[in-house]
């Protein structure tokens, strides 16, 4: 249990939980309760309870006033000055940790929770979720009713207690709130979406890191690395590099300090698309081979720098060194390392399926990048090939995003090899729309194939203008 441990099982001495069980154990022996004790001292209830769950250190002066009041005979000051000489061999946290990556925002609505309680997963991993305890080695969290009301009360109590349920559920709720942004079930959550949920419990974490006792802090790291994770993708796909940057680049210091090198490896890899979409290869690049100093020596980050490697050479049009990288990322997909750890085996997106798709998907956008920058038919025919094979890998309803921008690839390569008809029949379903926005990647993709449809549209005919002054108004 990560909780406040039972007065009668002290953990061993030296540490604030030691310190807030003696606390605990001395006011009920006192016959007081929170409240009174709280009043005595001139402090809020609240701030009792986070001393008793060892979420809050005591000044000197604070300890001896309670052990007067309490009549501990000097426990709780002995105690106080253990705790204080262990702290100071735990090494301070780096400021910038300790602040969430986006500014204080609106909370869910009154009376709202996060998900209904039927989308919360009733095992983890889950849409790529891992448990902080567990990880990949999977666990049960609890059920959705009482998940949900841990979640609930972590983000409104600073000083609830955080016990192996409460970080089960905050997994499980990551999860459920990913899951409805994925298959557009975001019910009860508000007009913004999951991400105000996700952000939200996110501050929620932050908030603990400061005073977390040591043994607390990985599993916060950990928590907080995910939901800032997930935050950014949100921002990513909403249009909103800025705020998506951010929360990548702190998602990567959580995930260092928590030893968890699989977020680590995706928040850089979405780092980099982010430096293609800046049109800033050279960055981009320099993103995919920090994946590898991430996690060196796996045939997974090896495979994910390459293929990063390759979308950035092939935005600087050196098409040599493209197809190199393409080629070894293929390699070691082809000879994965059988002697991962099992806390990286059984991570869902690097299963080798999963690995396989973001492979040939990155391949057919590189090779597409370079048959326009280059003119080459032949280049598009491989883009189409990869792009292809990338779809197929997807099952039915899986990734909606993935399979709208895979397919606007798909058209892409068809009007790179000088094909218009099979590329505006692909397109048709996007165009009849509900009015709702494209994600920003979707949109990104849609940008290229419209400025080649403007550029084609002389010799492809009337259908090619009109769907390129159609395609005007999606973009």
């Amino acid at each position: 249990m990560l909780g406040a441990p039972n007065p009668v099982e002290l953990p061993d001495g030296g540490s604030w939980q030691e310190f807030g069980a003696l606390l605990r154990h001395w006011r009920r022996h006192a016959g007081w309760t929170q409240a009174q004790l709280g009043a005595a001292v001139g402090y809020d209830h609240t701030a009792v309870s986070r001393l008793e769950h060892g979420a809050r250190r005591a000044t000197p002066r604070l300890a001896r006033r309670i052990d007067e009041l309490l009549g501990a005979g000097g426990e709780l000051t002995r105690s106080h000055d253990r705790a204080e000489s262990a702290e100071g061999d735990r090494p301070a946290l780096p400021p910038h940790l300790l602040r969430p990556p986006l500014p204080t925002g609106p909370a869910p609505a009154p009376g709202t929770g996060p998900v209904p309680a039927e989308d919360c997963p009733a095992s983890l991993p889950d849409h790529d979720v891992q448990c902080p305890l567990h990880g990949a080695t999977g666990c049960q969290p609890p059920p959705p009713a009482t998940a949900l009301a841990l979640h609930a009360a972590f983000c409104a109590d600073p000083a609830a207690p955080l016990d192996t349920d409460t970080v089960h559920a905050l997994a499980a709720v990551l999860a459920a709130l990913l899951g409805s942004q994925l298959h557009g079930t975001e019910r009860a959550v508000g007009e913004r979406g999951p991400g105000t949920a996700i952000e939200a419990t996110l501050r929620a974490v932050v908030a603990r890191l400061a005073d977390a006792p040591v043994r607390h802090r990985r599993v916060l790291a950990r928590l907080a690395a995910e939901y800032a994770h997930a935050a950014g993708s949100l921002r990513l796909h909403g249009g909103r590099p800025a705020t998506a940057m951010a929360c990548f680049d702190r998602a990567l210091g959580w995930a260092a300090l928590a030893g968890d090198p699989t977020t680590q490896a995706a928040a850089l890899s979405d780092m980099a698309v982010l430096g293609l979409l800046d049109d800033d290869p050279a960055a981009a690049g320099d993103y995919a081979r920090e994946i590898r100093r991430a996690a060196p020596g796996r045939h997974w980050s090896e495979a994910l720098a390459e293929l990063g490697e390759a979308r950035a050479t092939a935005l600087a049009g050196d098409t040599r060194t493209t197809v190199r990288h393409i080629g070894r990322a293929r390699q070691h997909l082809d000879r994965p390392d059988r002697t991962l750890p099992d806390t990286e085996a059984r991570v869902p997106w690097l299963a080798p399926a999963a690995l396989r798709l973001r492979v040939e998907s990155g391949s057919s956008a590189a090779l597409r990048d370079l048959a326009a920058a280059t003119a080459d038919p032949r280049l598009a025919r491989h883009a189409l090939a990869a792009a292809t094979a990338a779809l197929d890998l997807l099952g039915d309803g899986q990734l909606p995003v993935a399979r709208a921008m895979l397919t606007v690839r798909i058209a892409d390569c068809h009007l790179c090899t000088d094909d218009p008809h099979p590329a505006l029949a692909a397109l048709a379903p996007l165009l009849t729309t509900d009015g709702t926005p494209l994600p920003a990647l979707v949109r990104h993709e849609l940008r290229g194939l419209r400025g080649r449809l403007v550029a084609g549209a002389g010799r492809w005919g009337a259908e090619a203008a009109e769907v390129a002054v159609r395609l005007g108004a999606v973009v």
